[in-house]
């Protein structure tokens, strides 16, 4: 049997020298690999959580891999999306970019007070938008009960700054090194 990272396509120097890409496009076209990701996400959010009432996805992955999982789920789905990309009223969350700052949103009405959160994402690496991701869903009152992520870059930081939130965080596989 294929492991996930067997699904997973490296590209060198993307979108910069010295960058290893980690493509998923490659793991979503195979439904092995795809169901593989899907059910390592739904398996952990079965085993380990109480009853999850939405799945979050950061654009533009996270709302591919979330979705299916909200499917699976049966639990309801939140889009969270850059400013400006969303139809109705929002609310946003301002994050730090290695220059300047950029914001997540969601509409005001996606996350009623109390409601679980399993926030979904193809890949922790600097944890800055899922961290905004986080802030956001819990502002508007919902809890982040979990976070679920497909590839981990563990010498980025992503996950310890999620965990030292206080988030679990999942993770499928892990690339160590840059």
């Amino acid at each position: 049997m294929k492991d996930i990272k067997d699904y997973i396509r490296t590209i060198p120097d993307y979108p910069h020298k010295g960058i290893m890409f980690r493509d998923i496009t490659t793991l979503l076209n195979d439904p092995q690999g795809f169901e593989l990701a899907v059910e390592g996400l739904i398996e952990h959010a079965r085993r380990t959580l109480a009853k999850i009432d939405h799945v979050a996805g950061i654009e533009a992955r996270g709302f591919i891999l979330g979705g299916a999982v909200a499917h699976r789920l049966r639990a309801g789905f939140i889009p969270v999306r850059k400013k400006g990309k969303l139809p109705w009223q929002t609310i946003g969350q301002e994050y730090q970019l290695e220059y300047g700052t950029d914001s997540v949103e969601i509409h005001i009405d996606a996350v009623k007070p109390g409601e679980k959160i399993l926030l979904v994402d193809d890949l922790i690496a600097t944890g800055g938008t899922a961290e905004a991701a986080i802030k956001l869903i819990e502002r508007a009152g919902g809890e982040v009960v979990a976070c679920s992520f497909v590839i981990d870059l563990p010498e980025i930081g992503g996950r310890a700054r999620l965990e030292a939130m206080g988030k679990p965080v999942l993770t499928l596989c892990a690339y160590e090194g840059l």
